[in-house]
């Protein structure tokens, strides 16, 4: 009989083929936020402030009066935070009669007739002194004023929460960003003939970005490296990974190719059993690399030899994986009319059954194209849908270990398990910032890793 923990097996590996139809971009990366792309004209300062027709340039176009006879103007748009860095630049092209013009940051809802750090949930760096302001009376020394014929541009790192200002392409401060509402780029200009233009990333910025956020995440890598772990842990934890998913070959290779390099520690339980037991790793490795080649009939045999308790139970969501599969390496192989044969004698029990629904349909949708593989349901036929099957049979296997403490154990490795626990551990840290910042997103470190 399937016990209860593997009942939970199946369902997640369905739920894994659903995922796998999509890219690992559209799995992992979040939906792209929208960005600043020029200068709102709809939210004025009483039209001290004149934004012309390319929506990214500001003149001071009165007399300044009055000290509050200021000009700002927002962005359209809030900065984006789901990220590492936002930044933005101002050319000062006149700094009219005294040189009033800033550059900064703003809350929605801002009184377009203040600069921006004259008031709450505002930051500004003011060109007549070079000085930062932030809220009502904080005001502090910041840099070197600025001019005409400057660029200036303003930063959000929103891994320290900061906020930092550069001056033609070098930063002249930073300072801590302690609100964690969303902040409108935001420029101003308070005498008469200022007149300033804004760049949102359209044009190459005068600040190396690219440059700035490597050594930003260099920071963060070396302070990753610096934190203390057990001799060989990563070792383990990769030996550990080899035996979970049972790549035995690959394990013997590993483990000649460490004695010279990893001295030798001992090994804690892995998903229930320890060396030198390694609970089914030849049956589980023989398995996966039949249906890696496609050779479902014979996988199916090994397991009513070896494990009929699993197959036992031909409606399982083990079993309806399996004999998808072999409708898909049916359909690979040109075979359409078998497929339909195999289809259906083999799916009609799944028909009525919610849970396979997807599956089934995406299956029978492969008979419609000439080109299944460049079709919306090609992901049946690339290895990765094999890999899932083969990683379902593997978690079933090692459910059957008397040892088995719970379903985790056969469904990720200590290597998942810790990769799974950094995500959360990054949302989480996002979440106490007011939801901003990264997450941990695997592919992309992978990614940016090959670029190196």
């Amino acid at each position: 009989m399937v016990s209860d923990q593997q009942d939970l097996i199946g369902p997640y590996f369905l739920e894994m083929c659903k995922l796998n139809s999509k890219a690992w971009t559209d799995m992992e990366m979040e939906e792209e936020e929208e960005v600043p792309t020029e200068l709102d004209t709809v939210n004025s300062s009483g039209g001290f402030a004149v934004v012309l027709p390319d929506r990214l340039t500001v003149q001071y176009s009165s007399v300044n009066l009055h000290e509050h006879d200021v000009g700002a103007v927002q962005a359209n748009r809030p900065a984006p935070v789901k990220r590492l860095v936002y930044y933005f630049e101002m050319f000062v092209k006149n700094h009219g009669a005294k040189g009033k013009v800033a550059i900064g940051f703003t809350c929605e809802g801002y009184n377009m007739r203040r600069q921006p750090g004259w008031e709450a949930n505002s930051y500004g760096y003011h060109g007549e002194e070079g000085k930062f302001f932030h809220g009502q009376g904080n005001v502090e020394d910041f840099a070197a004023k600025f001019e005409a014929g400057d660029t200036v541009g303003g930063g959000i790192n929103y891994a320290t929460q900061d906020l930092f200002f550069t001056r033609n392409g070098v930063i002249v401060g930073t300072v801590y960003k302690d609100v964690k509402v969303p902040l409108y780029p935001t420029v101003a200009v308070h005498s008469q003939n200022e007149e300033v233009s804004v760049n949102f990333g359209k044009e190459p910025f005068r600040f190396d970005l690219k440059a700035y956020e490597a050594q930003e995440r260099a920071k963060q890598e070396m302070i990753i490296e610096n934190v203390s772990l057990p001799q060989n842990v990563s070792y383990e934890i990769v030996r550990s990974y080899l035996l979970h998913y049972g790549y035995e070959d690959t394990l013997q290779l590993f483990d000649m190719a460490s004695k010279s390099t990893a001295p030798s520690i001992p090994l804690a339980k892995e998903n229930g059993f320890t060396e030198p037991e390694m609970y089914a790793l030849n049956e589980r490795k023989t398995l996966r690399q039949l249906i890696k080649i496609g050779k479902i009939d014979d996988a199916f045999g090994k397991l009513r030899d070896w494990y009929p308790q699993i197959v036992q139970d031909g409606t399982s969501a083990t079993c309806f994986l399996l004999h998808s599969q072999k409708f898909i390496e049916l359909v690979r192989d040109g075979k359409l009319e078998e497929a339909v044969a195999y289809g259906r004698i083999n799916f009609e029990k799944f028909y009525r059954l919610a849970e396979f629904d997807n599956l089934v349909k995406d299956c029978a949708a492969l008979l419609a194209y000439e080109q299944p593989q460049k079709s919306s349901v090609g992901y049946l036929l690339e290895d990765s849908h094999r890999e899932i099957v083969a990683d379902a049979v593997n978690a079933m296997i090692l459910s059957t270990n008397p040892n088995m403490k719970d379903s985790q154990g056969s469904l990720h490795s200590y290597l998942e398990r810790l990769l799974r626990q950094l995500t959360a551990c990054y949302l989480e840290r996002r979440s106490l910032n007011g939801d901003q910042g990264e997450a941990f997103h695997l592919h992309k470190v992978l990614t940016s890793s090959k670029k190196v």
